[in-house]
């Protein structure tokens, strides 16, 4: 996708951009919850070493997979038009229709607790792996069903697996469904270059959810969802904390004026002001 804007931006024949690829921890760790082996950084750390080793130019992220400080020799260029934000629900036609009991297999501190908030009944087990993996072990019978992020599936070619849970009914994790592109922060050719694919709504929307994830201070173990959409020159920001059982949520939103993190960190105090106690100390570890 990146390629393909690069080509269409500049004229650039497809031989003109190499694709290194480039194996993460995070893709080779695949029995343990990301949260006990090193959080996000599992995602990026490899990248960020080739790019300031100099072996690429820009490193494609899927940006919910992004740590919300990045370093300073490191920049977030351009972000792609934003595909689907939503979950989409593999093993059954709704979440009211799963059975009583039923065990969802996820990854995602997030989606367990929004799915125990919504039936305390259901279970939750850890299931990690790619697409193919995660949709075998429901097609198996080893869980009853299982969550993934419609852009995912969108662009896999899997458009019709699956049912889209409405951003209503769960709230996405924070940057779900957007693309970015890093460079050194030093590299204005690079920096020039990737500027003419960025796709400005959607670059301010994410800062605004990543500004708010900052100010929550959250981690890979914090239930934490998010999602801001442009209405007219302002930014709508909708969040929602949880506790990891879904017992307990504080939801909260805001208009904010584009581009002002500080109004979108305000928003996040203010998600922790009206949390209990044990929900603020789950933010704070």
């Amino acid at each position: 996708m990146t390629v393909a804007a690069l080509q269409a931006a500049h004229g650039w024949p497809r031989e003109a951009i190499r694709i290194v690829t480039v194996t993460t921890s995070g893709d080779r760790i695949q029995d343990r919850a990301l949260a006990e082996i090193g959080g996000k950084a599992l995602w990026t750390k490899e990248l960020d070493r080739a790019l300031l080793d100099g072996e690429i130019d820009c490193a494609v992220h899927s940006m919910k997979d992004v740590e919300t400080i990045r370093p300073e020799t490191i920049a977030i260029a351009a972000m792609l038009l934003r595909a689907a934000v939503e979950d989409r629900l593999i093993g059954a036609p709704s979440i009211a229709a799963l059975p009583q009991g039923a065990v969802i297999g996820t990854s995602s501190p997030r989606r367990a607790a929004q799915l125990k908030a919504l039936r305390p009944d259901l279970g939750t087990t850890l299931l990690r792996g790619n697409v193919a993996t995660r949709l075998a072990r429901v097609e198996a019978g080893d869980i009853d069903a299982t969550l993934l992020a419609a852009a995912g599936l969108d662009r896999l070619g899997l458009a019709d697996i699956g049912v889209a849970i409405p951003a209503e009914t769960m709230l996405p994790a924070v940057a779900q469904g957007a693309v970015g592109i890093e460079c050194r922060a030093d590299d204005e050719r690079a920096r020039s270059l990737l500027a003419a694919i960025d796709h400005a709504a959607t670059t301010r929307c994410v800062h605004a959810e990543r500004a708010l994830l900052l100010a929550l201070g959250g981690s890979c173990h914090s239930p934490i969802a998010a999602l801001a959409r442009e209405v007219g020159v302002d930014i709508h920001l909708r969040a929602q904390i949880l506790s990891e059982d879904g017992a307990e949520q504080v939801h909260d939103e805001a208009m904010l004026p584009a581009g002002d993190p500080v109004a979108a960190m305000a928003l996040g105090a203010r998600l922790l002001d009206r949390a209990s106690p044990a929900l603020r100390a789950l933010f704070a570890g």
